[in-house]
């Protein structure tokens, strides 16, 4: 394209000097010159896709009768970049002398000669929501980590964070991604191996969840650049942890959409890329994108699988799915079914062992059970059946209102028969705020750091880690944050010191968990068998196992009572000795605990509660005791 500008630049001088052979030569280069400079591109791709020497510019805009592309690589001219027409809709040209960092706009001319000023919806980096938008090179950050590989799915702990709150100083702007990378080491010393990243692509202001997306393809600017969310991907694998961020195509905004009537009409409610009838409603805002629109099935498939590849992200979890497959909550709506399948399709072909998340509570196994048997093909979906129950047990003020049939209902439960096709947890964003707390908060109002809150709630993590499912935790749970989560209250770390035995409770249950001492290989498997319910005395037993044997069978006796008991009966899956692996009533959790003596113990022949030997156990109240042989 140089040697276009070249031809065009001499041409003048040049044939005042030639023969008129020469000049009828020059007249054909200078023509073809020009040609080229307005020809719609050649080359692939969908925003602004920076190549040697310049940058593709390519944008939908079916309604404009004329594009332009203005930014700091034209002086912000009006006219000097014209986009041309493709026949199906795009717009695109090759812009010599653009190059990445460099800001611009489109301008979209409608045929009545009104001049629409747009950010690009496909920006992948942005000033601001509100700012231009920025040519970003995909390939200016360099990866240090190779030969990382994501976690098998029944492998996984899950930690859920957020960047703004999760390492920060009150006051001033929120958290990014270096003050999280800070925090890497101590994660993966932690013992989780996914972090699950609240949604970090451009939302209005500096503070909020990020369930407000306005840039699908940027990630938030107050957060850091394209490469600081990189760095602290590379810097995650690097730990052996894998990264996965929540989408949101629920809904987009409401507020700072670039593609809000992007291309001049409304129809009536935000244009080309919304539903501009009923079907717009959502329960936070009427900005449902048309699942039903190529284009719109293109934007949204294109930026998940963008977060994929380029980020180099171990999966995605999509939000409020009930709210993309229906259009309140019930009544199917096909075009958003067909579009999940088609995105889960596309990793599955590509990635399968990266991990899709669906956040749905109603569809039941449909959304995870394949796409040729008539599912949406997500490999796991959090469990709100395993949550609801046990919180109730836990935060209920007295022992009378636990119910242990419900409980071992919620250990028991798994979607299309497979145990990592649920998330189980007792807190995620959504728990522990909206009018709800911190569950050591529900437990005890004000006194999240107390006895009972410490007991009871972490009888939470113990379920939580050895019931089937993928485990997951949210930030700070593991040092007994209290209140409830805000995007404007950081994460107190002085807790982790305060309470750095309980964190140590919780790093040596997800050790268990990921078979760390290569014991307890059984809580990542498929089987569960809860064996013993005690109602009356608020007592429970389970089993579970992988292939079964030494090193794999486990037993988990949890005691949800004020009570401790020194001589309690249960079944076990074979005779022998069967050592204690962890006991949540050890003061080196917390100086308030009991000490209560769970020792190893034997079991011998002889049925119980339907097992084919028993033992005796002492477990202390609100306790719970994991056993392997």
């Amino acid at each position: 394209m140089r040697k276009s500008f070249l031809a065009l630049a001499l041409a003048p001088a040049l044939l005042s000097s030639c023969s008129n052979e020469e000049n009828s030569t020059l007249k054909a280069v200078s023509t073809e010159s020009q040609a080229i400079e307005r020809a719609a591109s050649s080359k692939a791709g969908m925003g602004a896709k920076p190549y040697a020497g310049g940058t593709l510019f390519r944008v939908w805009a079916p309604n404009a009768a004329k594009v332009f592309v203005t930014g700091d690589f034209n002086a912000w001219s009006t006219t000097a970049n014209e986009l041309f027409a493709e026949g199906n809709g795009n717009f695109s040209s090759d812009v010599p002398g653009a190059k990445a960092g460099e800001r611009y706009k489109y301008i979209i001319q409608t045929p009545s000669g009104e001049s629409l000023y747009r950010n690009d919806p496909r920006a992948a980096r942005v000033e601001n929501s509100v700012g231009s938008s920025i040519i970003h090179d995909p390939d200016a950050y360099r990866w240090t980590t190779s030969g990382y590989e994501t976690p098998k799915f029944n492998r996984q702990v899950i930690y859920e964070m957020h960047i703004g709150t999760f390492n920060d100083s009150p006051g001033g702007g929120p958290g990014n991604w270096k003050s999280a990378a800070a925090k890497l080491d101590y994660l993966a010393d932690l013992g989780v191996n996914m972090l699950q990243v609240m949604p970090p692509a451009e939302f209005p202001g500096d503070f909020s969840w990020g369930y407000n997306p306005s840039f699908p393809f940027a990630p938030e600017s107050s957060y850091g650049s394209p490469e600081d969310m990189k760095a602290f991907i590379d810097g995650a694998h690097k730990r052996g942890m894998g990264v996965v961020i929540d989408v949101v195509h629920n809904h987009h905004g409401p507020a700072d959409l670039p593609n809000w009537c992007f291309d001049g009409p409304c129809y009536g409610h935000g244009g080309i890329y919304y539903y501009t009838d009923y079907r717009a409603e959502t329960p936070w805002g009427d900005t449902r994108p048309d699942y039903g629109r190529k284009e719109v099935r293109d934007f949204i498939k294109d930026s998940a699988l963008m977060w994929l590849n380029e980020y180099r992200l171990d999966g995605l979890r999509f939000d409020g799915t009930k709210y993309m497959r229906t259009l309140d909550g019930s009544g199917d709506l096909p075009e958003g079914w067909g579009l999940l399948r088609w995105i889960s399709d596309e990793v599955k072909k590509n990635q399968p062992w990266k991990i899709l998340i669906a956040e749905d509570f109603g569809a039941g196994d449909a959304m995870t059970r394949s796409t040729p048997s008539g599912g949406a093909g997500f490999d796991t979906q959090w469990a709100g059946e395993f949550m609801h129950p046990i919180r109730s047990a836990l935060v209920a003020p007295s022992d009378s209102g636990r119910d242990m049939n419900s409980v071992a209902w919620s250990i028991n439960q798994k979607f299309n028969g497979q145990a990592s096709q649920r998330v189980v947890y007792t807190e995620s964003h959504d728990e522990v705020a909206n009018g709800q707390t911190r569950l050591p908060e529900a437990i005890w109002p004000g006194k999240a750091d107390s006895r009972e809150a410490q007991k009871r709630s972490t009888l939470g993590a113990v379920l939580t880690m050895t019931s089937p499912g993928i485990p997951m935790i949210f930030q700070g749970q593991e040092f007994l944050e209290d209140g409830w989560f805000d995007d404007q209250d950081p994460l107190d770390w002085q807790k982790s010191k305060n309470h750095s035995g309980i964190t140590n409770l919780y790093r040596d249950l997800i050790h268990l968990r990921r078979n760390w001492n290569n014991n307890t290989r059984g809580l990542g498997g498929e089987n569960v068998n809860v064996f013993h319910i005690n109602n009356q005395d608020k007592l429970i037993a389970y089993h579970r196992w992988d292939l079964g044997g030494v090193g794999d069978d486990v037993v988990v006796l949890v005691n949800m009572s004020a009570n401790s008991y020194r001589n309690y009966q249960i079944g076990f899956p074979k005779t022998g000795r069967w050592k204690v692996r962890f006991n949540s009533d050890w003061t080196g959790y917390s100086s308030a605990f009991g000490n209560t003596a769970s020792l190893d113990t034997d079991a011998y022949q002889g049925p119980k509660d339907g097992m084919p030997a028993n033992g005796s156990m002492v477990i202390g109240p609100y306790s719970a005791v994991i056993l392997s042989q």
